[in-house]
C-alpha cells in the first residue's frame, strides 16, 4: 500500500494543487502551535516552495526562488529553514537526490520509505510497518543496532510505466 503526503503523488489528474499546498501549510501552522515551535515567515515560505510542485526540491533551487523575493538571502537562510522543517517533521530529505519533499503525515518513530519515479521525478512515501518489522527481525538476529536508515526505491510509477 502506498501512503503519500499527496494522495495523488503519481496521478495528478483531478488534483487540486492549491488546496494541497494550503492543507500542508495549515498542518504546519497547527503542528508548530501545538509544539511551541516558531514557524517564521521564511520557514513557512521555504515549506511552501517545497510543496509547490510535489517533486524533490534542492536547497539551491529553493534559495534562488527565495532570492527573487528577498535579495539578501544567503545559503544559510535556506539551510536553517530546512533544518527546522526536518526537525519538525514537515519535510523529508531524499538522500540519494540531496533534495527535500514535503510531509504532512505523522510517522512516529518509523523512518519513511520512498518510491522515486525516474521518469517524472515524483516521490511517494511507502507505508510499510511490515518493512520495518522485517528489518528489525533481520538486524536483531545478528545483534545489529540500527541508528538510522533510508529506504529509497527507484523505478517507474504506474503512469510512466504505462506510457512506455
Amino acid at each position: 500500500m502506498v501512503q503519500t503526503s499527496i494522495p495523488t503523488a503519481f496521478d495528478a489528474r483531478g488534483h487540486d494543487h492549491a488546496a494541497c499546498v494550503n492543507a500542508a501549510l495549515d498542518h504546519a501552522d497547527r503542528l508548530c502551535a501545538e509544539r511551541g515551535l516558531r514557524l517564521t515567515p521564511i520557514r513557512r515560505r521555504v515549506l511552501e516552495l517545497v510543496w509547490s510542485n510535489h517533486k524533490p526540491s534542492k536547497a539551491y533551487d529553493l534559495l534562488n526562488r527565495i532570492r527573487d523575493e528577498h535579495h539578501a538571502a544567503a545559503p544559510p537562510t535556506v539551510y536553517r529553514a530546512l533544518d527546522f522543517l526536518l526537525d519538525a517533521g514537515l519535510v523529508h530529505r531524499i538522500e540519494s537526490l540531496n533534495a527535500f519533499v514535503g510531509c504532512d503525515g505523522d510517522h512516529g518513530r518509523a523512518p519513511p520509505k520512498f518510491l522515486i519515479c525516474q521518469a517524472c521525478d515524483h516521490v511517494a512515501e511507502l507505508a510499510g510497518g511490515h518493512v520495518d518489522e522485517a528489518i528489525d527481525r533481520a538486524t536483531d538476529a545478528v545483534g545489529f543496532q540500527v541508528e538510522g536508515s533510508v529506504v529509497e526505491l527507484r523505478g517507474l510509477c504506474a503512469g510512466c510505466a504505462a506510457q512506455r
